[in-house]
C-alpha cells in the first residue's frame, strides 16, 4: 500500500488535481498482474469473442438499462473472490456450494442470464476457447461504454476455477455497511490502493440498491450526515422494517449513465450506502491518513480524471490471480464445471 503524507488530505489539496496526479502516480499497480494476460489472446483461436459480447451486452442493456450496472457488479464479485476465476457463477449441487447464495450475493447478484446467452453464442462461433472469467471482463467493460463511461483495453487469457468460495465470498466482499478501514483492508488483501477504492466505487454511478442494504445508514449513526430532504425521502420508500427489496438509485441524479455525479452527491451528503458516506465521513471521526475524502473533490471537480482512473483500476481489478496455461478449465457452461 502506498504510504502518503497527511499534509496530502486537506480539502485544499484534495481540489487539486495537480497534486492529485502526483498521488495517482505515486499509486503504481501493485500486487496481481500476470504477463499471460493479453489483450490479443483470442486474435486466432476466436477473433470476433469482443463483437460476440458487445452485441449480447447491447441487447441486454437495451431491454433494461440497471443491467449494465448488474454485469459490472458481476465481475467485481468475481474478481474479489478466489480472483477472476469466473468462481461467482458456479450454481450449487448436491455435491457442490457455490458463491450465488452466499451473504453478498443471495437475491442480489443479477446477469447470469445474459452470461449465459454470451456463453451459448460463443460456444457455437468458437467452442471450447473463451472462459465465462474472460466473458465477466468484457462484458463488464462493455457495458460502462454503453452507460457513457471510459473505454480500455481488456486483458483475456483467464481459466475457469473448478471451484468456489461460499467462506470467502461472506468475508472477502465488501458490505454495503463497511467502514473506511474495513474495505480499505478488504481493497489491500487484493492488492488494490486507496485509489483503486475511490476509483472503483465510482462504478456506484449507475445502478440500483435494495433497502435492506442501505437502511442502516438511514436509521444508523450515519443518518445525521446524510442531507435532510434526500433522507426523508428514502425513509419515505424503506421503513425500519419491511419494504426490504424496495430499489432506490445509487446514484439519485443520473442513476444509467456512467458519470461524476457520484462523487458529487457524496459531497453533497447524498450517498445512498454506509460504505458510500464513509470515503468522505470517515477522515472527521479520526482517520487522518486517509485520502478517500481528497481523491473523491477531485473525481467530482474533473470527470475526466475518474474515467483515466476507473480505466486503471478496472485493469488491475481484472488481473487478480487469473487461472492462466494449464491452470482450471474453459467451461462448457458457465453454470457448472465440465
Amino acid at each position: 500500500m502506498v504510504k502518503y503524507s497527511t499534509v496530502m488530505i486537506s480539502n485544499t489539496v484534495g481540489r487539486n488535481l495537480g497534486v492529485l496526479m502526483l498521488i495517482m502516480t505515486a499509486a503504481v499497480a501493485v500486487g496481481h498482474s500476470n504477463t499471460l494476460l493479453s489483450t490479443d489472446f483470442y486474435y486466432h483461436s476466436c477473433p470476433n469473442v469482443l463483437s460476440i459480447v458487445e452485441s449480447v451486452v447491447v441487447q441486454a442493456v437495451q431491454r433494461e438499462a440497471r443491467m449494465a450496472a448488474s454485469l459490472l457488479r458481476l465481475h467485481f464479485h468475481d474478481c474479489f473472490v478466489q480472483g477472476c476465476d469466473g468462481s461467482v457463477l458456479l450454481n450449487d449441487t448436491p455435491t457442490f456450494r457455490g458463491e450465488k447464495t452466499a451473504g453478498p450475493n443471495n437475491n442480489s447478484l443479477r446477469g447470469f442470464d445474459v452470461v449465459d446467452e454470451i456463453k451459448a453464442q460463443l460456444e457455437k462461433a468458437c467452442p471450447g476457447i473463451v472462459s465465462c472469467a474472460d466473458i465477466l471482463a468484457i462484458a463488464a467493460k462493455d457495458s460502462v461504454v454503453l452507460s457513457g463511461g471510459p473505454e480500455w483495453s481488456v486483458m483475456l487469457g483467464r481459466r475457469d476455477s473448478r471451484s468456489a468460495s461460499f467462506s470467502g465470498t461472506n468475508q472477502d466482499i465488501p458490505a454495503p455497511n463497511s467502514t473506511l478501514q474495513t474495505l480499505i483492508t478488504k481493497f489491500k488483501r487484493q492488492g488494490l490502493n486507496q485509489v483503486d477504492l475511490v476509483a472503483l466505487s465510482g462504478g456506484h454511478t449507475i445502478g440500483q440498491s435494495r433497502c435492506t442494504s442501505f437502511r442502516q445508514s438511514l436509521y444508523g449513526k450515519l443518518d445525521s450526515s446524510v442531507e435532510q430532504s434526500y433522507s426523508t425521502e428514502l425513509k419515505s420508500r424503506c421503513p425500519r422494517s419491511g419494504g426490504d427489496n424496495v430499489l432506490s438509485a445509487l446514484d439519485v441524479v443520473s442513476p444509467t449513465k456512467f458519470d461524476n455525479h457520484y462523487y458529487k452527491n457524496l459531497e453533497m451528503l447524498k450517498g445512498l450506502l454506509t460504505s458510500d458516506e464513509e470515503l468522505i465521513h470517515a477522515e472527521q471521526k479520526g482517520a487522518p491518513n486517509h485520502l478517500t475524502r481528497a481523491i473523491v473533490s477531485a473525481y467530482a471537480l474533473n470527470e475526466e480524471e475518474f474515467f483515466e482512473q476507473f480505466a486503471k483500476s478496472m485493469v488491475k481489478m481484472g488481473n487478480i490471480k487469473p487461472l492462466v496455461g494449464s491452470k482450471g478449465e474453459i467451461r462448457n457452461n458457465c453454470a457448472r464445471i465440465n
